[in-house]
């Protein structure tokens, strides 16, 4: 026995997906009786949903909900597409400010000469002002096992030349065959003229390709 057709269940509106797809809720789609209107060109306050749509209307822009969960919810008079634009400017730089801190390695040898350790100490601090974490490790190979000492004075040396930029997390210690430490980046302090006003820093060169993840030398 075939079962009777279904009633319609309303009238089929086509802009539904569109709206349901949208991030904020704009102009006929907001529901609550009053909203709270703030921006620019307008008289901040409470209004009724009904006269901000006309408001809105007369400026030929959208009503758009930028807080709905506030009580009464948020509302702002903008071109929804160009508030769009500056919500997604935003986000780009805020993701821009906020980079990933990474671990770079840099490595020692109990018999790294001078010229070799003020090489690294550059490219520490660089690393260090950019906001990265840096592993500073001596690795002994075979006998040079003996010279634990040699490799501890060294990374203290290291340590005390970066204490401006770097924090020292823990005093040098042995695992496996390498004695490491680790930094994590000062706050920086901004530099004052004899004005008082501050002085902007040079942006700091661009390290090689070959010393970008870690810093090694022939042994």
């Amino acid at each position: 026995m075939a079962f009777p057709p279904r009633p319609p269940r309303g009238t089929f509106n086509p802009r539904f997906k569109k709206e349901q797809q949208q991030e904020h809720r704009t102009n006929h789609m907001i529901k609550s009786p009053e909203v709270r209107l703030v921006g620019e060109n307008i008289e901040p306050g409470v209004y009724t949903t009904i006269e901000e749509q006309k408001m809105a209307h007369a400026q030929q822009l959208d009503l758009v909900e930028i807080s709905p969960g506030a009580n009464p919810p948020v509302c702002k008079i903008i071109d929804y597409n160009k508030f769009l634009y500056d919500e997604k400017k935003k986000k780009k730089e805020m993701k821009a400010k906020s980079k990933t801190s990474e671990v770079k390695e840099i490595r020692f040898t109990p018999n790294t000469d001078d010229h070799d350790f003020e090489f690294k100490v550059k490219h520490a601090e660089k690393f260090l002002k950019e906001g990265d974490k840096v592993k500073a490790h001596v690795q002994f190979k075979g006998r040079a096992i003996m010279f634990k000492e040699r490799g501890e004075l060294l990374l203290l040396k290291f340590a005390d030349r970066l204490k401006d930029v770097g924090a020292l997390e823990g005093l040098p210690k042995m695992e496996g065959k390498r004695m490491l430490v680790m930094f994590a980046p000062r706050a920086q302090k901004k530099k004052v003229s004899e004005l008082g006003k501050p002085i902007k820093d040079k942006a700091p060169e661009t390290a090689p390709a070959a010393v970008a993840e870690e810093i090694k030398t022939p042994e």
